[in-house]
């Protein structure tokens, strides 16, 4: 199957027009406390001139379900990925009154049990080495997942390819990767969409 590619936290016009150019499968928008942060406003402008074919993931860490729920039926976002605490009743609570799909982040460690998060009510997992810290983690604490699963966590165009082939994952979340001077940088951007895509 072919490994999915995630750009996450475009927060520039110029961002979603670089994303129009290169065409991933998702694109990220922080509503977290972050220098990626947007507004929902700001997100519903960037909705409009993205590319249709390219999915929404809007960015949460312990936001109040119900706000998850009002964007993801206002189609600002069609996928909520949540980082916080959120428990399963919080998974499941969205995506009963949205009926879009939810990913939870991981944050993987080498104590990481993996396996009980399969039978968790998110649809796909997000492994990674912290929120949005930007740093690897050891591939190879990840086993026991049956889960669909994004990988994040320092992903950018030198690792990518041997990310894919080890870990194997449903997509590939990258974010700083795709940064020069802690803002998006349209050649990279296009240069980690072609190398998941074509290699």
């Amino acid at each position: 199957m072919q490994t999915k590619i995630k750009l996450c936290g475009l927060f520039r016009e110029e961002d979603i027009q670089n994303a129009n150019i290169a065409n991933p499968d998702y694109v990220g928008f922080v509503f977290a406390k972050s220098r990626r942060q947007i507004t929902r406003d700001k997100a519903r402008e960037f909705r409009k001139i993205l590319n249709p074919g390219i999915t929404v993931v809007g960015v949460f860490v312990d936001e109040d379900p119900r706000e998850v729920v009002m964007l993801l039926q206002e189609g600002i976002i069609d996928i909520a990925q949540l980082h916080g605490e959120e428990t399963g009743e919080d998974i499941t609570f969205i995506k009963s009154n949205s009926g879009k799909p939810v990913i939870k982040a991981i944050k993987v460690t080498k104590d990481t049990e993996l396996s009980q998060y399969n039978d968790s009510p998110a649809d796909f997992l997000l492994l990674d080495s912290g929120n949005g810290s930007g740093e690897v983690f050891d591939w190879s604490n990840i086993k026991g997942l049956t889960k669909p699963f994004f990988l994040a966590g320092g992903i950018n165009l030198e690792n990518v390819s041997n990310a894919i082939e080890i870990v194997q994952p449903y997509g590939i979340d990258v974010s700083s990767g795709i940064e020069t001077n802690q803002l998006k940088d349209g050649a990279k951007m296009q240069g980690i969409v072609e190398r998941v895509r074509y290699e």
